[in-house]
């Protein structure tokens, strides 16, 4: 087990030594090539434009099936307080926060079968949570509810999302299987008008966005993937009438069958151990292999959670906050992989750790520590597979934080079965094509009777950003119009010219692992302005030009430079592919500041910038040479 961080652990010096002799295997030279040869052995000029989304000809992909294939209703043309577009996480916490507000009339409308999102859409074989139960299932204290398992498996959180919808009373008017297709604002009314595929007219004096950012499914755009005529399926859609079993495995039906895997990220860590298991054959496409660390899940400890005293989640996910954005505690409450490597995630948030080293220096230490984590990493696959050939293929040959680290105590030990074959297709830059009945790498032709895309989602990817939900604000003027330059917000939520729109997110505010906990910082927000702006009687929400235009300056004068660490990375989600973007629309002090930056805006004062008439007035051209000055 990780031992607990003392208040120095944030320094990078405290356990590498400044001098050369660090007793490594490899020099930072030698390691620095290695990485960039392996990058650039699986970089594709195409970018993100290498996969293809889940609609039209591929649109069976991300059929729901969970929901009741005969349902239907008549439309709504209702009025209510709240619409909440989305009903993950995001969706139930805006849903719960607002209620607790005093909020009676919301409407939670969802494209799902019920509330859950990611957790609805997910339930493969071996479906966990990355992030420990305690502090990542949401409202646990409220619920009255202790999760079963250190790290949750996907039905106790899906079954858990429900329990919030109960207790909130949000199932009363939910609409399920129901996507929200434009948004409109009447300028006289004040109010938005929610059109959906179902014919809805809903007037909602407020709306709240809470998409997700693992919502929409992605394949890998490989020629002849529509030629095949075996079985496929995305792994966010798991077809257990084929493979037979349950989120535990016994994949029964697969005894006789030849399956291929695309894709070895998380998901892949988490279901393949299950295919290998129960498949005739199973067949593991790999273009970049996970960092695969020590999970050691356990049971819930009864008698600790009997000794639980009131507080106790927002004590321990603070404290697993700053401590993975590189704060200081006295002890480490969840004391896991993440928490043990704290220092390796300032490359998310560069703002963090210790100052007083010149940048070089800093730098150079961070990638010795950087360095002997790696090489722990990769001595594991050593000690797990049994095969040299295999293991070297296994290795992940990147910085630490260039992927999302993965845990699993039991996926490197199922290449040492008989029946499962790792296929590296790095050379190709990943699957050349697919035949009728066969995936092809390398000119050769591995036959299967079913392939199984482990492909992901398009993060970060939201109904707005992608042009798959119009906004129509004030005037009629549509938010990808207005936001032509680039996003503009304030602190992320809400935009001048769309009055009482709400956006959950990452977008020009501040993000870290545990996103649900990001989630919940954001809906409390949202309801404290809400709650506000009710008394105060204020007709809409909307922040004045000048404070979004201040607002665009603060995250373009803060925000982290990833760039040059990004550019150097293995292509993957976190560096746009291996295209990394040059400037970050993230807040780049970090969480803990921008939560703390929120609170203080409330409490000062900062709610004249949002509620009532006095936001509307403010004069552009103010708002102009404010953003003018902060870009020079």
């Amino acid at each position: 087990m990780p031992t607990p961080h003392s208040p120095t652990s944030g320094d990078p010096t405290a356990d590498v030594g400044l001098d050369a002799g660090l007793g490594l295997d490899a020099d930072l030279d030698a390691v620095r090539a290695r990485y960039r040869a392996e990058r650039d052995r699986r970089i594709r000029p195409e970018g993100n434009s290498q996969y293809r989304r889940t609609e039209g000809e591929f649109g069976y992909y991300a059929d729901d099936p969970y929901a009741a294939t005969e349902f239907d209703r008549a439309p709504l043309a209702d009025r209510i307080d709240v619409a909440v577009v989305g009903g993950g996480f995001g969706g139930l916490l805006a849903g719960a926060r607002l209620r607790q507000a005093g909020v009676e009339s919301i409407r939670v409308i969802e494209k799902g079968g019920d509330f859950g999102g990611t957790w609805y859409w997910n339930r493969y074989p071996g479906i966990h949570c990355d992030i420990e139960s305690y502090i990542y299932l949401p409202l646990l204290e409220e619920i009255g509810y202790v999760p079963k398992w250190k790290y949750a498996p996907g039905e106790e959180i899906r079954q858990h999302a429900r329990a919030i919808g109960r207790h909130f009373d949000l199932y009363r008017d939910a609409c399920f299987q129901t996507r929200v297709t434009e948004l409109r604002w009447d300028d006289e009314a004040l109010e938005w008008i929610v059109g959906t595929d179902r014919g809805d007219r809903i007037r909602a004096r407020h709306v709240v966005i809470a998409g997700g950012t693992l919502s929409q499914a992605k394949l890998p755009g490989i020629p002849g993937i529509e030629t095949f005529k075996g079985h496929t399926f995305h792994t966010s859609r798991w077809d257990y009438a084929y493979t037979g079993g349950d989120a535990d495995g016994n994949l029964d039906r697969l005894a006789d069958k030849r399956v291929a895997v695309v894709g070895t990220g998380a998901t892949a860590i988490q279901c393949v151990p299950h295919l290998g298991a129960d498949a005739g054959h199973l067949y593991v496409f790999q273009r970049t292999p996970s960092s695969v660390d020590v999970r050691g899940n356990r049971p819930t400890d009864r008698r600790w959670a009997e000794s639980l005293t009131p507080g106790w989640q927002r004590r321990r996910r603070d404290n697993f906050l700053t401590l993975v954005t590189g704060g200081e505690v006295e002890e480490d409450l969840v004391a896991d992989g993440w928490t043990s490597s704290t220092k390796l995630q300032r490359k998310l948030i560069p703002a963090a750790g210790p100052t007083d080293l010149p940048p070089g220096e800093r730098e150079r230490l961070e990638e010795v520590v950087d360095l002997r984590k790696m090489n722990e990493i990769r001595a594991r696959v050593d000690a797990e597979v049994a095969d040299p050939a295999t293991a070297e293929t296994l290795k992940p040959w990147y910085r630490y934080m260039c992927k999302r680290p993965t845990f699993s105590d039991h996926y490197l030990q199922t290449f040492n079965r008989p029946n499962v074959t790792l296929v590296d297709t790095a050379d190709s830059h990943g699957v050349e094509r697919i035949t009728e009945n066969a995936v092809v790498v390398g000119g050769t032709e591995y036959e299967v009777d079913c392939v199984i895309f482990a492909t992901g989602f398009a993060v970060g990817v939201s109904g707005i950003l992608s042009g798959q939900l119009p906004v129509y604000g004030r005037d009629g003027v549509a938010l990808s119009e207005a936001w032509q330059r680039g996003p503009r917000t304030l602190h992320g939520f809400y935009s001048h010219g769309f009055p009482n729109l709400f956006q959950l997110g990452p977008l020009q505010n501040a993000s870290a692992v545990n996103y649900v906990h990001i989630l919940d910082e954001q809906a409390v927000h949202v309801a404290e302005v809400v709650a506000e702006a009710r008394r105060r009687e204020a007709p809409y929400i909307e922040p004045s030009a000048e404070a979004e235009a201040a607002w665009v300056v603060t995250i373009r004068q803060k925000a982290a430079d990833l760039y040059a660490f990004q550019a150097e990375c293995t292509p993957g989600y976190y560096n746009n592919e291996g295209r990394p973007r040059e400037r970050s629309e993230a807040y780049g002090e970090g969480p803990v500041a921008f939560h703390a930056l929120l609170r203080r805006w409330r409490e000062e004062g900062g709610m004249s910038e949002v509620v009532g008439a006095g936001a509307v007035g403010a004069a552009a051209g103010e708002a102009e040479a404010v953003e003018a000055e902060g870009t020079e």
